[in-house]
């Protein structure tokens, strides 16, 4: 089984990519070749103030983002859906990604999202779809340490993309969607079939490093992405 930590870039209510995050959830949760569960989470509900380095050192990092390393690292994969903000990344995401990359104290920066799988989507009302945003949020998820899955979805003229009950519409529409959470789970699986169990769950050996001084599960995310990089061999034409 599969967990999956789903969520949008805007607390606006009613907002087009909540709207993209609940249809992803449902693809998530219908998903036959692979079982998987999704956990669809609204960031109005973990309110957090602007990063500031001197309200961490005076405060630490808030609760409710403590809360989302929480399910981060509890969660085999992530699907963010994303709205564009003048063609970047929304606040909301900069701010999540500032305050959850914060590294305990007996841990480097960033290592909760080390070696996790994401899926990225995106709407927008215009014809684009959001698509402007989609190669900055992908490097932003690769800094951290992410394996953005190949491809994406963007969803343009959102206002009139989903139905009633979630779901996307548009049937071509809906099988990318499908298509992109497959790509997802079968990377989960696959990362997860290579891990020890130990590294799966997120564990660590206190004081256990690789002989280059990184910690088991860098040296471990580090092996994940070469291997997955291996581009396979082409066949010998005659």
């Amino acid at each position: 089984m599969q967990d999956i930590l789903v969520f949008a870039g805007s607390a606006r209510t009613n907002a087009f990519s909540k709207k993209l995050a609940t249809s992803a959830a449902l693809s998530i949760r219908r998903h036959t070749p692979i079982r998987a569960r999704a956990t669809l989470i609204d960031l109005a509900d973990f309110d957090a103030p602007l990063f500031n380095a001197d309200l961490e050192f005076l405060q630490g990092v808030p609760e409710s983002m403590q809360a989302i390393k929480a399910m981060v690292r509890s969660h085999d994969g992530l699907l963010i859906a994303t709205p564009e903000y003048n063609g970047f990344i929304p606040p909301l995401l900069v701010n999540l990604f500032s305050w959850t990359s914060r590294p305990e104290p007996h841990e480097p920066p960033g290592l909760v999202y080390q070696g996790k799988p994401v899926a990225l989507a995106a709407s927008s009302p215009g014809r684009l779809g959001g698509v402007r945003v989609i190669p900055r949020l992908r490097d932003a998820a690769s800094e951290l340490g992410m394996i953005p899955v190949p491809g994406f979805v963007t969803i343009p003229n959102a206002e009139t993309a989903f139905a009633a009950d979630g779901r996307l519409d548009d049937e071509a529409m809906a099988r990318d969607m499908d298509a992109l959470v497959n790509r997802l789970l079968t990377l989960c699986l696959k990362i997860k079939e290579k891990q020890p169990k130990r590294i799966r769950d997120g564990e660590q050996a206190p004081g256990q490093n690789d002989k280059t001084g990184q910690t088991v599960k860098q040296a471990a995310s580090n092996r994940q992405r070469q291997a997955l990089a291996e581009p396979e061999k082409p066949e010998q034409t005659r």
